[in-house]
């Protein structure tokens, strides 16, 4: 077995393993964000799960190096695993395309193309949401100066953020939650513009459809 194929079966068998502990990452983080009365043992026990979900992020990220024929190219072609993996609140945009990877392995039936872009679309809007808004609420809450002082006023900035209409009442005061929302805003621009290209390359082939009968 040459070493693409090892590569191969290597993606397909972590792929079950790594969207666990992806979930497992986000579950730690939020509750240690959500959660700030946990007592010293188990605020310890979820550090101990984000390192530990961490490193197998960047274990499985080196073993996949390693197998490479061309490691080089890989490192050029595979960039956005190589920044899921030093960010890993970046984890949602790889979670949706490792579960359509596991249904396509076990011959699930699967929507149509536009239908699958504006479902996974919508699902990593949702968990990348969700993961800006506990980090944007980490740092927020208690800076100086800041107007993000709850969950929710966290939650109503990402909404805003990743649809692009910035209303202005809630904004990042911190740098590390600046660079959050300048994120948030380059990713909310493309899944928009994934979403409404899906949509009305639906309504361009239905309309061609229709004339045709």
């Amino acid at each position: 077995m040459d070493r693409e194929a090892r590569l191969r079966a290597w993606e397909q068998t972590a792929q079950p393993y790594l969207l666990a502990a992806s979930f497992l990452y986000l579950a730690s983080y939020a509750v240690r964000v959500l959660v700030p009365g946990l007592s010293p043992g188990w605020q310890t026990w979820w550090e101990l799960v984000t390192v530990v979900t961490w490193s197998v992020f960047v274990l499985e990220y080196l073993a996949r190096l390693a197998l490479s024929n061309d490691r080089r190219r890989f490192l050029r072609t595979r960039w956005l695993d190589l920044i899921v993996t030093v960010l890993p609140l970046l984890r949602p945009l790889r979670i949706v395309d490792m579960h359509d990877r596991m249904l396509r392995r076990r011959d699930r039936p699967r929507l149509a193309l536009e239908a699958r872009v504006m479902a996974y679309t919508g699902l990593t809007s949702l968990l990348l949401g969700f993961a800006a808004s506990l980090a944007v609420y980490h740092d927020e809450r208690t800076a100086p100066g800041a107007n993000i002082h709850t969950f929710g006023d966290a939650v109503w900035w990402a909404c805003s953020t990743l649809t692009t209409t910035g209303y202005g009442d809630a904004t990042p005061v911190t740098p590390r939650g600046r660079v959050v929302a300048v994120a948030l805003m380059f990713v909310g621009v493309a899944l928009i513009g994934a979403v409404v290209g899906s949509f009305s390359s639906w309504l361009l082939r239905r309309f061609r459809q229709d004339g045709e009968t």
